[in-house]
């Protein structure tokens, strides 16, 4: 019997975020339900930040960077999740501002090869105390930096 290597992610730059799509995840066609992508795709991001300690445990005051809120977010299907398993979530961010941010997301296969939704997604940080937008942490941006998608 001869091991095979892992298959090394094809992308070039933010992160493949595994995850998994159970069987309650499809909905009564068998296919992956079109509002657990987004789910998915928080999951995978809330992963990524919980990595550089950004995360919310339920106090406001002390959320710091994980007090934001969704502004808007955009998607598009481009081929049906048939079934459960491992698969993963491309993250990257497409702007980087003061106050806010874009993001850009590919619901993918576990490697990466095959794309079956993308999207974008922008937040806005914001003021436990005043809800009004505030800006990011310098640790925050920092490590946004190291996501932020190459220009073309």
């Amino acid at each position: 019997m001869t091991a095979t290597a892992p298959i090394a992610p094809v992308v070039t730059y933010g992160r493949l975020i595994p995850v998994t799509v159970h069987f309650d995840d499809l909905d009564a066609l068998g296919l992956l339900h079109n509002a657990r992508y987004p789910l998915m795709v928080e999951r995978a991001w809330t992963r990524l930040w919980n990595e550089h300690g950004v995360r919310f445990d339920g106090d406001w005051e002390a959320a710091g960077d994980a007090c934001n809120a969704v502004r808007e977010l955009r998607i598009g299907y481009e081929a049906p999740v048939t079934r459960p398993g491992a698969y993963a979530v491309h993250l990257w961010l497409e702007r980087l501002g003061t106050t806010g941010l874009t993001y850009g997301f590919r619901f993918c296969s576990v490697d990466g090869t095959k794309t079956y939704a993308r999207g974008a997604r922008v937040l806005v940080r914001l003021d436990a105390t005043t809800l009004r937008p505030t800006s990011w942490s310098d640790a925050f941006r920092a490590a946004g930096r190291a996501l932020l998608r190459p220009a073309d």
